[in-house]
């Protein structure tokens, strides 16, 4: 285990501590209107898109476009479950923007500037079309407490996989970084497409318990979080009371030194996903 690893697990036990504090302060923040309950569906929203996105298309991916995903749509359910008209188009333009950086920030690590800045283009000019024809996250909105996948939705859904597989196929064929072309397109439309019909199948249930849990619970949620914080917090110091290593290379990254770092690299999350990064191969002129 690396320096960078405990830093990063210190960091989410923190931000799990500050998630807790706030929940505890329930009655303080405002009660039932208060922002708890759109912290609420953040939270949610951002694990369910980040566990999906990370477990298709790598950690860093899921991260990013986990967090970007789960807080621009749960700010327009939160509209909706208010009862209020859904955003107008430049606003929702924005929130389409903010998951096409994060989806092109989180394909940087794995295939470049020129991929990612291609890719973030295309899809937020995408969405914003949807938009502009009503579909929406907030669409057939309801919260009810089984799943349940309107027909509309089922549309849009299908209708969003073809699109991310067509915009990483023209993307691969622009830029030129990735073998398999069609493998990896497949990929990508395959866990957007599934994760969102994931999502807007149990969306009607997650937004049922948000607007319906007890102050008790979300107590006792709070108290939970924030002793998993602490735990998380307090590893640096199990590590060096129970005399454990803890390496530090120049590069940040456990067994690898400078000295015998292979010369052309390929990012851990392109082995991961099985493809190979053209950059390896020193006689392939790009362009």
């Amino acid at each position: 285990m690396n320096h960078h690893t405990i830093a990063i697990v210190s960091v989410i036990g923190s931000c799990l501590d500050v998630l807790g504090s706030l929940y505890l302060a329930y009655d303080l923040l405002g009660g039932q209107h208060g922002p708890l309950r759109l912290l609420t569906r953040v939270v949610t929203y951002s694990i369910l898109f980040g566990i999906g996105y990370g477990v298709g298309l790598g950690l860093f991916f899921g991260i990013a476009s986990g967090i970007a995903t789960g807080a621009t749509i749960s700010i327009e359910l939160n509209r909706a479950a208010r009862g209020l008209r859904h955003y107008s188009l430049p606003w929702e333009a924005v929130f389409g923007a903010i998951r096409g950086l994060a989806f092109g920030a989180g394909l940087y690590r794995i295939l470049g500037l020129e991929f990612a800045i291609a890719f973030g283009v295309l899809i937020t000019v995408g969405q914003v079309s949807a938009y502009s024809r009503g579909v929406r996250p907030a669409l057939d909105y309801t919260a009810a407490r089984r799943p349940r996948l309107s027909r509309k939705q089922f549309l849009a859904t299908v209708t969003r996989t073809v699109g991310y597989v067509a915009t990483a196929l023209v993307c691969s064929f622009l830029v030129h970084r990735v073998e398999h072309v069609w493998s990896f397109a497949i990929r990508v439309g395959l866990v957007t497409g599934l994760v969102t019909g994931v999502g807007v199948t149990v969306y009607p249930f997650i937004e049922y318990y948000a607007d319906h849990l007890p102050e008790r619970r979300l107590g006792v949620i709070g108290v939970g979080l924030m002793l998993c914080g602490f735990a998380l917090q307090s590893l640096q110091y199990w590590l060096a009371l129970l005399d454990l290593r803890v390496t530090y290379t120049a590069n940040g990254e456990a067994g690898f030194a400078d000295s015998d770092r292979p010369a052309n690299h390929c990012s851990a999350e392109l082995s991961w996903l099985g493809l190979t990064c053209l950059s390896q191969r020193p006689n392939m002129r790009f362009g």
